[in-house]
């Protein structure tokens, strides 16, 4: 998880521009709406991709040793074609001495090409019963199969056993497969074989309705008459032994041009071919097949059996036209009449550009709204193809580096607490000169007393400068009273116009007395002892700004639950690490020290980004000061209650650093110390609070996928692995902290939920920036329920 830097300082939108501030905040919910489309979008290819690959949706189950007893025993005893024409059930077989070739399961990027070679090779084509998803992945090969004069028939979309499937799956099984080639190569079919299907006479009482049902709609459906098992990969010899007929029989015989390991079945297919034909055999389609069986029929009737015009042979099963404008055979003549189909296994071929050879009579071309839908199918096919590896692989290097930050962060965050915490370890010299402490404020009536009270018990010397900062309720006035009833006479409360929190930082500075000035918000008590803490590493000369340790006192809700283990993680993990790296990115508004002449030095507060404690901090930095860590130093601030609060405090947060470190954007080319963050914090602020955690979406979403769609068992063990190693890195920041575990029990729902939520936030922050929109601050809405550090448990 990719921790987001807490406790930043509120803001306060300027009264006076109160019209504006409604006019940017209109601007951001189509933001907002973008941000979401983005995620639908990419979830949406996950989904597509895994369906193609059988992924989603997927039905393993495949019947067997079921009754045929409701199956009329001719089609139980028929040939391997079967049709209902005039809604009766109709069965053919391939005519003597001739062999319709199919493959099943394609096409395939590896094997298919190759088989469609040896055809051509050997001036043979074949019956193709493709897959729809394998078609949508590769349309150029089905388009290349179709112009090479082969012919194509259904093997569904997803390849499942449509004897399980509901009227609505087979319906989609078919429709979505039809539009596949469509797009991918003009045309739809009017042939279909079941997946796991065999020879006819295993037709039982389940998959029989599908059969009547396809038939009755225009399908024509197909089986196998000898089997070459070549799925088994018995040896080339065996699969030419199993492919070839008894006793001169035409066969419907079956390869596989997809499905898996296919070199057999090439090696064979062109042995097999040649050893065919010279035993007098001739190759055909299915199509050619039917054609051939009508015309004999029709002579032993007394018929005349010529082809028609088109190529259409009369009498032919489906009636059908190539439906290419003249149907013309090469020389330009139409298919003549001394020309049988399956001689050779050739006809008079199409002449057209793009035509379909008329052989393919089960093959129809493709208009209106099924081409264009089909056309779209495959370009979004495309898009996912390319999306989702790449998805992918990125995703595995933001895991890696995720982890690996992980790591890291441990192995720092132990050597920074021993570091501090040995005996000898100091600073210097005891820092006991008094210090400036800066209140800006802006409607903190609930909450000032508190803070004011925290102070008057600090150990350590101080002046207050509570800077009202154009407050529209009562804060000046309790602020007075308050110091009166605890008899602070170090209290000092100064108005100012309504400006935003760094022209009151600014004003608090420049009234400073001292020469160390402690930053605070309104709304945040510390514990007696802060800011005697956080001012000791300023004994060092080259320290010029401290991070305290700031808590989250209203933590007995859910969502305080989830934001107190991001603090205590952000803190005592990602602050240990960036400080002994020497590149800590921000100090936090609610608890902050920094040497008054470092702050002037650098231009005071600026007001050009919504962050301005990150852009002081990174100023610092540049400054060639050096940015330290006080664990001991602890402050306790009221976090948003409410999720609305907490997605506008962070959407602040996010887009205020992306501005800090645009603007700091020249620190990557400084030299020497004042470099340091520039080379080493901005990559891995950049990295690991911008970068991974806009992918890590998408993490979640490839987790949920697979537990739902592939592996569930896989996929939940490596989402604990990785929940577990996150609770490692929790225990031991809470153990560093000396904070109770039983707040972790929170986590797994925090990863659930809370983690989406500031996800979806960056993101909407990132579309923010690229979009050039400007965002303001407003003002959170505080109860004041977090009292005096004693009483928070």
């Amino acid at each position: 998880m990719a921790t987001t830097t807490p406790s930043r300082g509120r803001r306060r939108a300027p009264s006076r521009m109160t019209r504006a501030a409604g006019k940017a905040a209109a601007l951001q919910k189509p933001r907002v709406i973008l941000a979401l489309l983005l995620l639908l979008a990419l979830t949406s290819v996950m989904l597509l991709d895994g369906y193609l690959r059988a992924e989603v949706g997927g039905d393993e189950r495949v019947r067997s040793n079921a009754s045929s007893s409701k199956v009329p025993d001719k089609v139980l005893d028929g040939g391997p074609i079967l049709s209902f024409r005039g809604g009766e059930a109709q069965s053919q077989s391939v005519p003597e001495k001739t062999i319709a070739l199919t493959f099943d399961d394609g096409p395939n990027p590896t094997w298919t090409p190759q088989i469609l070679k040896i055809l051509e090779e050997n001036d043979v084509p074949g019956t193709f019963f493709v897959v729809g998803s394998m078609v949508s992945r590769y349309p150029s090969i089905v388009k290349d199969l179709v112009n090479q004069g082969n012919e194509i028939g259904i093997h569904t979309f997803t390849h499942v056993d449509l004897s399980y499937q509901s009227d609505d799956r087979i319906a989609r099984e078919m429709d979505q497969t039809q539009l596949a080639l469509a797009g991918a190569a003009g045309i739809t079919t009017t042939l279909f074989r079941a997946p796991y299907s065999s020879e006819a006479d295993a037709i039982d009482n389940y998959s029989w309705p599908v059969y009547k049902k396809l038939g009755e709609e225009g399908y024509t459906s197909v089986f196998v008459d000898t089997d070459s098992d070549d799925w088994k990969r018995p040896g080339v010899s065996k699969i030419i032994k199993w492919a070839t007929p008894s006793k001169n029989k035409g066969a419907s015989v079956l390869f596989h041009d997809a499905g898996g390991e296919r070199s057999q079945t090439v090696k064979a297919l062109g042995t097999y071919i040649k050893k065919m034909k010279a035993k007098g055999y001739t190759f055909t389609t299915i199509s050619g097949a039917i054609r051939q069986t009508e015309s004999a029929n029709q002579q032993a009737n007394g018929q005349t059996g010529q082809t028609g015009q088109n190529g259409q042979q009369p009498g032919s099963e489906q009636g059908e036209q190539s439906e290419q404008a003249g149907g013309q055979a090469p020389g330009g003549q139409q298919g003549q009449q001394g020309q049988q189909p399956g001689q050779d296994g050739q006809l008079g071929q199409s002449g057209q550009a793009g035509g379909v050879n008329s052989l393919q009579a089960a093959h129809r071309t493709a208009t209106g709204t099924t081409l264009y839908e089909g056309k779209a199918l495959v370009a979004a096919v495309a898009v996912a193809e390319w999306t989702v590896p790449g998805l992918a692989t990125g995703l595995a290097v933001v895991g890696v580096a995720v982890m690996g930050r992980f790591g890291m962060m441990l192995i720092l965050a132990r050597r920074h607490y021993w570091q501090r915490n040995k005996r000898r370890f100091s600073w210097g010299p005891t820092v006991t000169q008094p210090v400036s402490v800066i209140v800006p404020a802006y409607n903190e009536k609930e909450c000032i007393a508190n803070t004011l009270e925290s102070l008057a018990k600090s150990t350590h010397p101080i002046e207050i400068i509570v800077v009202d900062d154009g407050s529209t309720d009562d804060t000046s006035q309790i602020a007075r009273d308050a110091a009166r009833s605890f008899g602070m006479t170090n209290v000092r409360v100064i108005r100012q116009e309504n400006a935003g929190k760094p022209a009151a930082l600014n004003n608090g500075v420049r009234s400073a007395s001292y020469d160390i000035v402690v930053m605070m918000d309104g709304d945040t008590v510390f514990e007696p002892d802060a800011v005697h803490q956080l001012v000791q590493p300023f004994a060092d000369p080259e320290v010029g700004a401290v991070a305290g340790n700031a808590k989250v006192g209203n933590r007995n809700t859910i969502i305080g639950a989830w934001q107190h283990i991001e603090y205590v993680m952000g803190f005592n993990l990602d602050r240990r690490m960036y400080d002994l790296l020497r590149c800590m990115p921000t100090i936090p508004g609610a608890i902050g020290a920094f040497r008054r002449d470092a702050v002037l030095e650098v231009g005071g507060m600026s007001e050009d980004t919504l962050a301005e404690d990150t852009d002081i901090t990174i100023a610092m930095h540049r400054g060639g000061w050096r940015v330290v860590y006080q664990e001991h130093a602890r402050a306790w601030t009221e976090a948003p209650a409410s999720l609305k609060q907490l997605w506008s405090q962070r959407y602040r947060w996010s887009y205020g650093t992306m501005q800090a470190l645009w603007k700091h954007r020249k620190s990557l080319t400084d030299k020497g110390p004042s470099g340091r963050f520039g080379r080493v914090g901005m990559p891995l602020v950049v990295i690991f609070q911008i970068i991974t955690p806009v992918f890590a979406p998408l993490i979640d979403v490839f987790t949920a996928y697979s537990m739902i769609f592939i592996d569930f068992k896989a996929a939940l063990l490596a989402w604990l692995a990785v929940l577990g190693i996150q609770l490692v890195c929790a225990a031991y920041a809470f153990r560093l902290d000396r904070e109770k575990y039983r707040y972790l029990l929170m986590m797994p729902l925090q990863q659930l939920a809370y983690r989406q939520m500031m996800y979806l936030v960056l993101i909407h922050s990132c579309i923010t920036a690229l979009t050039g929109g400007r965002l303001r601050w407003q003002k959170l809405k505080r109860t004041g329920e977090v009292g005096t550090p004693a009483g928070v448990s």
